[in-house]
């Protein structure tokens, strides 16, 4: 790493632990916080989580201000299980219905913005097993207690359930591959991001409705690129949550992921400005007895732009919790 990273690693990186729920309540003062999950069928899931936020950090320690649930299309009563939970439930494609409702998870999380009113918005996937309310705490911690931080994001060790064994560190496959060499080529300041395509996060709402949200696979690493650009360095940071356990992909649907991080990263490097329904097509190869099939996936990445230039957001903040 370049000198200044290796600094900012050693400044910038906390460990989640380092914080409890009734400390980062004394801090937050009169900061509001809002915990979004996007949810697309995970109905095994999203109600452990929510259970587990709400008793710790809201009828706990009050340190979550509202806990909401984007049901991203599920068919899998997912929505009933979250709200059951004690979340406060949106449909996707009922948010800003006028923009219409793009595929992918950079939808759920560019329309929470819309229904959240937070001052800081903390995002966690709804698909993690052995939950830890502490994740929360963790992604909070910096931004509640470093008046410079803007942008946080998580880091772990991630297993690999391979159907026999548990790989401890087996996990991030697309990151080593792919998304790790892309940015110490090209964003040698984000090399000291432990996990860039981590789905867990936070930022202040000030920040988040700045910059585009992209549709797919590619929120992750093009959040990292835009809030950089925006902030730099300095105002990021990253937190250890210790391990990750989730459902794991298959081979097929992780090169899929490749494709579309591939696409928005080239995306960046030419600078086109917001991204279109260009892209490709990814064939695959399955095979069946004594041949092999081809499956052959489009590949693209649309791109919302920031929350702030979209008119109904702007006239109404008041009402954005209701």
């Amino acid at each position: 790493m370049r000198q200044d990273v290796r600094e900012w690693f050693a400044t910038r990186t906390y460990n989640g632990r380092q914080w409890s729920p009734e400390q980062l309540v004394e801090r937050k003062g009169t900061t509001t916080v809002s915990v979004v999950l996007p949810a697309r069928d995970e109905a095994s899931t999203v109600g452990t989580i929510v259970s587990a936020l709400r008793r710790e950090l809201m009828d706990g320690a009050p340190l979550i201000d509202e806990l909401v649930v984007i049901d991203s299309d599920s068919t899998d009563g997912t929505a009933a299980v979250a709200a059951a939970a004690g979340a406060r439930v949106h449909r996707q494609d009922e948010i800003l219905p006028a923009h219409g409702n793009i595929p992918g998870k950079g939808e759920a999380l560019w329309k929470s913005l819309a229904v959240t009113s937070g001052d800081v918005l903390a995002f966690i996937d709804a698909d993690l097993h052995e939950f830890d309310a502490g994740f929360a705490v963790g992604l909070l911690g910096p931004l509640l207690t470093e008046p410079g931080v803007q942008f946080v994001k998580s880091c772990y060790d991630r297993p690999l359930h391979d159907g026999v064994t548990v790989l401890p560190a087996g996990g991030g496959r697309v990151t080593e591959l792919v998304a790790r060499p892309l940015l110490n080529l090209f964003w040698p300041q984000l090399a000291g991001l432990v996990q860039p395509l981590a789905g867990e996060y936070a930022g202040r709402r000030e920040l988040l409705e700045r910059v585009p949200f992209v549709s797919g696979y590619g929120v992750e690493i093009a959040m990292l690129i835009d809030v950089l650009e925006t902030v730099g360095l300095d105002a990021m940071a990253q937190v250890d949550l210790g391990v990750r356990s989730h459902r794991n992909s298959s081979d097929a649907a992780l090169a899929r992921m490749a494709a579309q991080i591939q696409l928005t990263v080239q995306a960046r490097l030419r600078c086109e400005g917001p991204l279109g329904r260009s892209g490709g097509s990814l064939t695959q190869f399955l095979r069946q007895g004594d041949r092999f099939l081809d499956e052959t996936h489009e590949i693209s990445v649309q791109e919302r732009p920031p929350m702030a230039e979209i008119p109904e957001y702007t006239a109404v903040p008041a009402g954005r919790a209701a």
